[in-house]
């Protein structure tokens, strides 16, 4: 039972962190996507999957081993303070605290902003227009409200919120799953025989 639970809450804890970081399944960075002026929806869902790509392969890998190579992981601390004291013990204590302020500060600077897009556009798909105005206004006051959170607080209203986005675009993906496989392999098909011709 002891086993059990232990993988149990590290999946899920795995799996939340993992769809907070890259978006994976969420249905949110489609909106960003939808907004590129392209011929082909697969060649833009295919330059969306290098988003996933450079955060989870790159970034976190990068991450995780400095955390397992410098040892801190068996240490007392947690979250962005470990990464930090990580860093500090892998480069410098100057250079490494450095590095980590500068990756957080732009972290939460583009996701506020990516986040306020993706509500924006979906309070203009949902009411208008008109609706943007006082979406915005909300808005600022959940970015400023949340600097008076604790932060576990602030991750479990983030999972639940995560996890009702993924539900209906899951069962959307599942719905559509056809025409995705369908899309694919036509403009793969096109692909090799543009390429047979030259």
């Amino acid at each position: 039972g002891f086993l059990g639970a232990t993988v149990m809450l590290a999946i899920q804890s795995g799996v939340a962190r993992g769809v907070f970081s890259n978006e994976s399944g969420l249905g949110s960075a489609p909106i960003a996507a939808a907004a590129a002026k392209t011929d082909s929806c697969v060649k833009q869902g295919l330059i969306s999957m290098t988003g996933t790509f450079f955060d989870t392969i790159i970034i976190c890998t990068m991450t995780g081993l400095t955390l397992v190579l410098t040892g801190v992981w068996s240490g007392e601390t947690s979250g962005a303070a470990m990464t930090t004291l990580a860093f500090e013990q892998g480069l410098s204590p100057l250079i490494g605290q450095y590095v980590i302020t500068l990756g957080l500060v732009f972290f939460a600077f583009t996701t506020i902003l990516g986040w306020n897009y993706y509500g924006e556009r979906c309070v203009q798909y949902l009411f208008g227009q008109r609706g943007i105005k006082p979406y915005k206004y909300f808005y600022i006051l959940l970015v400023a409200g949340g600097a008076f959170l604790q932060l576990d607080l602030i991750w479990i209203l983030a999972d639940i919120v995560n996890g009702l986005m993924a539900i209906p675009n899951l069962i959307g993906l599942i719905g559509l799953r056809h025409v995705v496989i369908a899309e694919t392999r036509l403009f793969f098909d096109k692909l090799t025989l543009e390429q047979q011709t030259v």
